[in-house]
């Protein structure tokens, strides 16, 4: 255990350091009773960038001037956003701009993928899952496999933590992939687990799929604009994930969806929209469906100009800040922060304990306190420090590169000290 004094040395000495301190200027932070809110929920909703307001009045602005000419006139053009975003989306999560779609909602995209990619056929029916995956993942697998005619109660297998584990382990997930081999029609896990923040090894769960004649699919709300991703090399099949999480692009946000390029060029059946058909016949109205080159062929319903605006004001500081230096400080910010938790859960042995594996953590870590949970979380938020709640008695806490700061995490330390200290006497 170290003097908590050294501690705050050394927060101030990393922020000195921090290349990226200046970015933390481009979002709005909140306030409360007159003082800046440390905000530890870029896991839930990323806070809002200073240029989205600007953005979105130049969208109503055009809109104004030119009415639905808006999409082809002007300094912008309405329909150069979807690219403009798939570019700048790309090197993000490891893709091809060609790969990637910005569009609809999460959930709407994987009802999408799956209308493509969940074909039960012969003895290959079945899927293979995370126990208790994100709820709406739930549904959406339910109503897939009950869509077919088939009882979801047998056609979905659940891979869970061992019995007094919280978390995952690798040779489990890799080893039901065997076990079930020529069952599978489709693996799907969620990239990062959203309760304990587990980074599940996505290229191996990839490979094992695979080499069992599966397809892999992935939900990565939790895992895009936090982790390093690079979906094209680990022939992941699909992915959906949202963006107002890690990537800031505000509540409701459009959200985005891969296929690899392996299936672009294939006879594998598109969802059917008017905006997923060939741009250059899509005014044309004709009856045939020809879907457009890539991921775009995915598409549905014409993209929100206003949700594509306040994304792209924070791509473009991703763009700006550059993915590599993001990734690094969150290196920091994650070690910094193991570092203080490790000593808070020595000072209070069996009070705290972190269910997030430290060695593929990247934001979030989700800290378990069967005692105190609540009357800690209540005292954080108290001291204006934003972090959220899961029942039995979890805290998640989730610095970011961007808007956070490794002093913030240290005033975090202290609060959680002084709570623990003040509720065991």
């Amino acid at each position: 255990m170290m003097d908590p004094r050294k501690y705050k040395e050394h927060a101030e000495a990393l922020d000195r350091e921090d290349s990226l301190a200046s970015f933390r200027q481009r979002f709005r932070l909140p306030h409360g009773h007159g003082a800046e809110k440390t905000y530890f929920l870029g896991n839930s909703l990323g806070l809002q960038p200073v240029a989205a307001r600007g953005a979105v009045d130049a969208v109503l602005g055009e809109w104004e001037e030119h009415g639905v000419e808006a999409f082809f006139e002007g300094e912008d053009p309405w329909m150069k956003k979807q690219e403009q975003l798939a570019v700048l989306m790309a090197p993000i999560v490891g893709a091809r701009p060609s790969e990637v779609s910005i569009q609809d909602a999460l959930t709407i995209n994987l009802h999408l993928l799956f209308s493509t990619f969940y074909k039960p056929s012969g003895r290959r029916t079945r899927i293979l899952c995370e126990a208790k995956a994100f709820p709406s993942d739930q549904y959406m697998m339910h109503a897939q496999v009950a869509g077919h005619g088939l009882d979801p109660g047998n056609e979905i297998i659940e891979v869970g933590p061992r019995e007094g584990e919280a978390t995952l382990r690798h040779e489990d997930i890799i080893n039901a992939i065997k076990t079930y081999g020529d069952e599978l029609a489709l693996v799907f896990f969620g990239g990062v687990n959203y309760y304990t923040g587990q980074l599940l090894d996505i290229a191996s769960i990839t490979r094992a799929a695979h080499e069992a004649g599966a397809i892999a699919g992935f939900d990565l709300a939790h895992a895009a604009g936090n982790m390093d991703l690079e979906l094209h090399d680990w022939n992941v099949d699909f992915a959906a994930w949202c963006n107002y999480k890690y990537l800031n692009g505000g509540p409701g946000a459009i959200a985005s969806l891969f296929v690899h390029e392996t299936h672009h060029e294939t006879s594998l059946p598109r969802p059917g929209g008017w905006w997923g058909n060939d741009a250059g016949t899509r005014f044309l109205m004709e009856k045939e469906f020809r879907p457009a080159t890539g991921a775009a062929g995915w598409q549905v319903g014409t993209p929100p100009a206003l949700l594509m605006a306040t994304l792209l004001a924070s791509l473009k500081i991703f763009d700006e800040a550059g993915w590599k230096n993001i990734q690094n400080k969150r290196g920091s910010l994650g070690a910094f922060l193991d570092e203080v938790l490790d000593d808070i859960m020595k000072r209070y042995p069996g009070e705290v304990q972190c269910l997030t594996p430290a060695a593929t953590a990247g934001c979030q870590r989700s800290l378990f306190l069967p005692q105190f949970g609540k009357d800690v979380f209540n005292r954080l938020t108290g001291k204006g420090i934003m972090t959220d709640w899961r029942e039995p008695g979890v805290v998640r806490v989730a610095p970011v590169p961007l808007y956070n700061t490794h002093q913030e995490i240290f005033r975090l330390y202290q609060t959680l000290e002084e709570a623990l200290a003040t509720l065991k006497t």
